[in-house]
């Protein structure tokens, strides 16, 4: 089922937005005015709809930046809950002191809160809502309980008009989280073919069955891409350094956004631009390098050509 024909929205590109530059970070410094402006102008000639991760100061400055200077954009907004429980199965480290999974919850509740209140305060630029980013996935370093997630929907639910998913890797959807997608408004999905070996040959394809896979369980409800893309450099941290580079990032963009545009599919790109605060310190970390921009604003060559 088509997420725009279900929702009354028209068919628009999307992308995924976090505005952190170089020396910037969740927590602080944050981007300022001028930055965040900066960056819609450059986004808003290819994409309207924008996809922000957390109810933090930042989206607070996006959302701010978005009504001052009237720009054209939908967004969806999430609230990215913490740990609260350990997840021994996470390779980076998902065990916490039981005094942090404590604060955790409770700082969750309150991102719900302000999910639930900025969804109200900005109507017509919030358009949908999601109450976590891989939080159930089993190699999680921010595990949350299923059960707690869709308390979490529900309350959303019962406060805002605007519909209500969680982004969760494809994986999940086709078992472990039946009883969350029950409860959502649409599901929504991630998908990875470099993360899991595929070779740009076999990415689109890799794509579209993870697609199917989860669309196909849930017949009454649209399924959204919320994440997709390819890293154009990498350490070999979980990802082969020979798979990756801009030449490939374009081919997979090409494909990805042709098949969307054919299906009238809504399908948040990864990323808009290059973040250098995340993952480890090696420059070359993948995580560093998703963008379809650099962290310098300079177009990659998906968007040079």
């Amino acid at each position: 089922m088509q997420f725009f024909e279900w929702f009354g929205l028209r068919p628009a590109k999307a992308i995924c937005y976090s505005g952190f530059r170089d020396g910037q970070q969740p927590g602080g410094p944050y981007p300022s005015y001028e930055q965040v402006k900066e960056d819609l102008l450059l986004l808003r000639k290819n994409w309207n709809y924008l996809r922000l991760y957390d109810c933090d100061d930042h989206a607070a400055m996006v959302l701010q930046v978005i009504a001052q200077e009237q720009l054209d954009f939908q967004v969806m907004l999430g609230a990215y809950i913490e740990a609260e429980v350990n997840n021994d199965n996470c390779p980076w480290g998902g065990v916490y002191e039981v005094e942090q999974l404590e604060r955790n919850k409770r700082a969750n509740e309150q991102k719900i809160e302000r999910l639930i209140h900025w969804a109200n305060a900005h109507p017509k630029v919030v358009f949908s809502l999601s109450v976590g980013n891989e939080a159930c996935v089993n190699w999680t370093d921010h595990l949350v309980s299923v059960d707690r997630v869709i308390a979490f929907a529900q309350e959303v639910k019962a406060h805002t008009p605007q519909p209500v998913t969680f982004c969760e890797n494809y994986l999940p959807w086709l078992e472990h989280l039946r009883p969350l997608a029950e409860v959502l408004d649409f599901v929504s999905i991630h998908t990875y073919p470099v993360w899991e070996y595929k070779t740009v040959e076999e990415a689109l394809h890799f794509t579209q069955e993870n697609f199917k896979a989860v669309a196909s369980l849930y017949p009454n409800k649209p399924t959204v891409i919320t994440e997709a893309g390819w890293a154009t450099r990498s350490n070999g941290r979980g990802i082969l350094p020979e798979r990756v580079n801009e030449h490939y990032q374009k081919r997979y963009y090409d494909q990805i956004m042709q098949w969307v545009d054919e299906k009238q599919l809504l399908m948040f790109y990864f990323e808009a631009f290059d973040e250098a605060w995340k993952g480890s310190d090696d420059p070359l970390e993948p995580e560093k390098h998703w963008g379809l921009y650099f962290s310098d604003r300079t177009p990659k060559l998906a968007l040079r050509s």
